[in-house]
């Protein structure tokens, strides 16, 4: 397993995570060896977002004695109606099914309150401009949760929630296919007929991504295998289905991804998620398959390193990385992104301008005029 540090927190987690969904409805002998697979293959952070009692029991009792190796994504307002889960705004109910998460996985914390499927400008006032936030933030003062973090499917709210302040982590839907997609899509659509609305590079995700970076706010992933859809070579939107590894390849190749976390509903599927650490460079490569779609991503660095390797050794996918994110502002470039670019052994200054680069680089990139911008922003 590797590990990358979530944002400002000071915490860490494996970059393949687990996402328990599929546990929902499984027998207690079907969660335990999934969620004890997931411990024993070094994974250490989980998302449930599931409110049924039942599934939240079977996930504490088979944490039992284990519940520190495993950080938990716990949320705020995922309640339920006639078995069926649900929204609520309402901060009682709110509070009751906090309080039964906490009960169910017998602790006396979680890791991560996230604020529950913030998508419109309606989902950000009553979450954020609300009592709902407050108790957050009293749960957090008392030690009840460790960060405060929310999920969203919706770039423009999600860029809402990141400039508040307030959240430490974003929960969001990352995948080549969505990526594409316009930024106020709606997520049915998104997963029923992905292909019809794929127009090309939409730059609001591609912004709060670098803007999660900036402000040193980690991103979790979700859908990062399109429900599904980007496996089946009869459901996939490109021109062959791509494969699990290439599929968390890509979402943890954005930036500030922290770990993508995998449905799985079996042993079977977790070590087939973290088999991906076992693949080749060149079994995780995403680009000829996204880039074989009418050139969706055109003139856009999506950090595959194709354009490798240099004669300089520039690590030329981090330069462009921390080009786009200090290109968010570039009076103010953070230190971080500063610190992460001077820690680069061969500067972007080192460039000789041969052209190797471009000529590999499947998506028409101006490296060497990256090269140059990022020589001039950072000094070298």
């Amino acid at each position: 397993m590797e590990y990358r540090k979530i944002g400002r927190t000071g915490l860490s987690a494996g970059v393949v995570g687990l996402g328990c969904e599929h546990l929902d409805r499984k027998p207690y002998s079907v969660v335990e060896e999934t969620i004890h697979a997931a411990l024993d293959n070094g994974i250490n952070l989980m998302d449930l977002f599931m409110p049924g009692e039942v599934v939240r029991a079977n996930i504490g009792r088979a944490l039992a004695g284990r519940r520190d190796k495993m950080m938990i994504q716990g949320h705020i307002c995922s309640v339920d109606l006639n078995e069926q889960y649900d929204i609520s705004r309402d901060l009682a109910v709110c509070k009751r099914y906090f309080e039964t998460l906490l009960r169910c996985l017998r602790t006396d914390y979680i890791d991560f309150g996230m604020l529950f499927f913030i998508d419109s400008a309606a989902d950000y006032s009553a979450a954020f401009e609300s009592d709902i936030l407050e108790y957050a933030q009293d749960l957090k003062r008392r030690g009840v949760i460790r960060a405060i973090g929310a999920s969203s499917h919706n770039p423009t709210t999600a860029r809402r929630i990141v400039e508040s302040g307030v959240v430490d982590l974003l929960m969001f839907s990352i995948n080549p296919a969505f990526d594409m997609m316009p930024p106020d899509s709606d997520l049915m659509k998104m997963i029923g007929e992905p292909g019809e609305l794929m127009t090309g590079m939409n730059p609001a995700r591609a912004e709060l991504y670098r803007l999660c970076e900036q402000r040193g706010v980690g991103i979790t992933v979700m859908k990062s295998l399109g429900a599904g859809k980007l496996l089946s070579r009869e459901q996939t939107p490109f021109c062959e289905p791509l494969t699990v590894a290439q599929c968390i390849h890509y979402a943890l190749t954005r930036p500030a991804v922290v770990s993508a976390l995998v449905g799985c509903a079996s042993a079977a599927q977790v070590r087939e998620a973290v088999g991906y650490f076992d693949c080749s460079d060149a079994k995780r490569d995403y680009a000829p398959i996204v880039g074989s779609r009418r050139n969706d991503f055109r003139g856009s660095c999506v950090y595959c390193n194709h354009c490798r390797p240099c004669p300089k050794e520039i690590d030329i996918a981090a330069v462009n990385k921390y080009l786009d994110i200090a290109k968010l502002d570039e009076s103010a470039i953070p230190p971080s992104i500063l610190q992460h670019y001077r820690s680069l052994e061969h500067p972007a200054s080192e460039c000789i301008g041969c052209g190797s680069c471009e000529k590999r680089c499947p998506f028409g990139v101006s490296v060497i005029e990256n090269m140059k911008h990022a020589t001039r922003l950072f000094g070298r």
